[in-house]
């Protein structure tokens, strides 16, 4: 069978494995998690169990009990991926507490939330699931803790998908901002540092509700909007001031803000170097409410973020860190680039694309899995070590 830890870390992956997944019932379970998170980091290439299995002596019984392990076993991932996010909060001084989508492309239409989704990044319609990730993050770093599958009409209402794929029945369709608001409660609940919470809503529906949950669990955020987004200045009420004296109406759209938009509220702007890339953040002057928001007046502030000698247009972002300085705005959002460079990362290394199962419990149990392969890549042998020695 395979060895208990890899050369040259300073945590054993059977150590890591005993304090993650400490709350599996059975011995037989942390003893597959140990297998498979291990295959997972010393196994190149796909991660299909079948590969796992391959390196492992008895690899025909292997295969069997990790594909049981994932697909069948009905162990809990939430207490598991909890405490993850306590371990990795532990070892990473996380600043930011990021959320963001992976899109994983499907070829059939059978696994779990599979649907046709269009990309904006690449112009296409695809057959994918999307899983909405946390993410703990500093500027260097960001460490998936936590996981929602997008679940469409079409799995949630189809009581036959739901009983062959095992949805359970407290799942219905969610928005992404719904998810990414149970992300952070989950993460909040294990115990982690209420670090602001930044989120990438440019393209996706349901940005007025992110920012009103959030705002309701009195969490600080960035979080990038869509043009269109329709506020107000000053709050909930008041006008838009043109450089003429003229008013506008009590509700306009974010874009129309930005330096050069019909309204231009432009304020201060601050140009700001990290890794070598300068960006021009400008916060736009004034605050703004959302248009028609509920639970009474919450005042925000738009800054945009824009990359000098790039063609496409600066990205907007609404926060309720309406003192923070520009260089502190910007270092926020950079938090997301991070975290969309370790999604690209699990992807090509770690497996996020590569169950095989159809079911949710499955999928579930697999993004676990690569979750917590990358943070013991990433931390176990670092700042992590000790906290994880110490508890074994």
């Amino acid at each position: 069978m395979l060895t208990p830890s890899l050369p040259g870390s300073g945590v054993s992956v059977l150590g890591f494995v005993e304090r993650i997944f400490d709350a599996l019932p059975r011995v037989d379970q942390r003893r597959w998690a140990h297998v498979y998170l291990r295959s997972m980091l010393s196994t190149p290439g796909r991660k299909s169990v079948r590969r796992l299995a391959a390196g492992a002596e008895d690899a025909p019984r292997v295969l069997q009990s990790l594909h049981q392990f994932i697909n069948g076993s009905p162990w809990e991932w939430a207490p598991v991926r909890a405490e993850l996010a306590q371990w990795t909060g532990q070892g990473l001084a996380a600043r930011a507490l990021v959320i963001d989508t992976a899109v994983l492309r499907k070829r059939g239409e059978h696994s779990c939330g599979v649907h046709r989704r269009f990309v904006p990044a690449t112009g296409r319609s695809v057959t994918c699931q999307v899983g909405v990730g946390a993410f703990l993050a500093t500027l260097e770093e960001a460490v998936p803790v936590d996981w929602r599958l997008l679940l469409p009409a079409s799995w949630t209402e189809d009581a036959e998908r739901r009983e062959r794929t095992r949805i359970p029945d407290e799942v219905g369709r969610c928005s992404v901002a719904r998810q990414a608001l149970d992300l952070v409660d989950a993460v909040a609940a294990s115990g982690s540092a209420p670090v602001p919470v930044v989120a990438d809503f440019s393209g996706e529906g349901g940005a007025e509700a992110l920012v009103h949950g959030l705002g309701l669990r009195k969490r600080d955020f960035v979080v990038a909007v869509p043009g269109g987004l329709r506020v107000t200045a000053g709050g909930r009420s008041g006008v838009l001031p043109q450089r003429s004296g003229a008013a506008q109406p009590a509700a306009t759209e974010a874009r129309a803000l930005l330096p050069g938009g019909r309204a231009d509220a432009a304020g201060q702007s601050a140009v700001v170097s990290r890794a070598g890339q300068s960006r021009v953040v400008t916060v736009l002057g004034g605050t703004v409410g959302l248009a028609g928001a509920p639970g009474g007046p919450r005042q925000y502030r738009l800054f945009s973020v824009r990359t000098p000698g790039s063609r496409g247009q600066a990205r907007l972002w609404l926060t309720n860190l309406t003192h923070a300085r520009p260089e502190s705005l910007c270092d926020l959002t950079l938090h997301h680039a991070v975290a969309q460079r370790t999604t690209a990362r699990l992807e090509a290394d770690f497996g996020l694309a590569d169950f095989e199962g159809r079911s949710f419990p499955g999928w579930h149990h697999h993004m676990t899995m690569v979750s917590a392969a990358y943070a013991y890549q990433r931390l176990g042998r670092g700042a992590a070590a000790e906290p994880l020695a110490a508890a074994g």
